[in-house]
């Protein structure tokens, strides 16, 4: 077990620890997909994804500011997060790696703003770029979510370095402590 000061005169951490330890918390898997000004399609496998708001409704995602397309995700207007269902780890990994065309043969639909739409995903959201905030070594781009869709199939879960998929442990919680749990609600 490593652990670290949260003081500003502390030493160093070790960045592969520090992973290591990050990898614990399980995390969906995601496409974020957007177009250039010229209409070229661009997606990356992404499982920064969070919920920040319900009122307005907002979500984010964290970009490596060293990403060949970075600059291309933050002068989007808009930009589509596809959350992948649990037999979509081919396009997870198609989309975690350099390509000369991600898109091709895959089946898209275009979505507000021209954004690709993944096919039979868990959920998709499509948004407008809302903010971007400094992050670090990231980019932390705010979407106001315009539209979205949900289909009820398992989700794909990212972990300790390995795909798991979604499972249900038990009755849905009552409304009161599932708000709770997601939003950080406490009355």
């Amino acid at each position: 077990m490593t652990s670290g000061a949260t003081n500003d005169d502390a030493p160093a951490l070790d960045p592969r620890a520090f992973r290591n330890a990050l990898g614990m918390f399980a995390t969906g898997v995601t496409v974020v997909t957007t177009r250039d000004g010229g209409g070229r399609r661009y997606g990356m496998t992404v499982n920064s994804f969070s919920a920040v708001s319900l009122d307005p409704p907002l979500v984010l995602w964290s970009l490596s500011r060293t990403n060949p397309n970075a600059a291309v995700f933050t002068t989007a207007d808009h930009f589509a997060v596809n959350v992948l269902a649990v037999g979509q780890i081919e396009l997870s990994k198609r989309f975690a790696r350099p390509s000369v065309d991600k898109f091709a043969g895959v089946t898209v639909n275009d979505g507000l703003g021209g954004v690709p739409l993944l096919e039979a995903t868990a959920a998709s959201f499509e948004c407008r770029r809302h903010a971007i905030l400094d992050g670090g070594d990231h980019h932390l781009l705010l979407g106001r979510v315009l539209r979205f869709e949900h289909r009820g199939v398992p989700t794909l879960v990212f972990c300790q370095g390995r795909y798991h998929r979604s499972e249900y442990l038990g009755p849905p919680l009552d409304p009161a402590l599932e708000t709770a749990i997601v939003w950080g609600w406490h009355g």
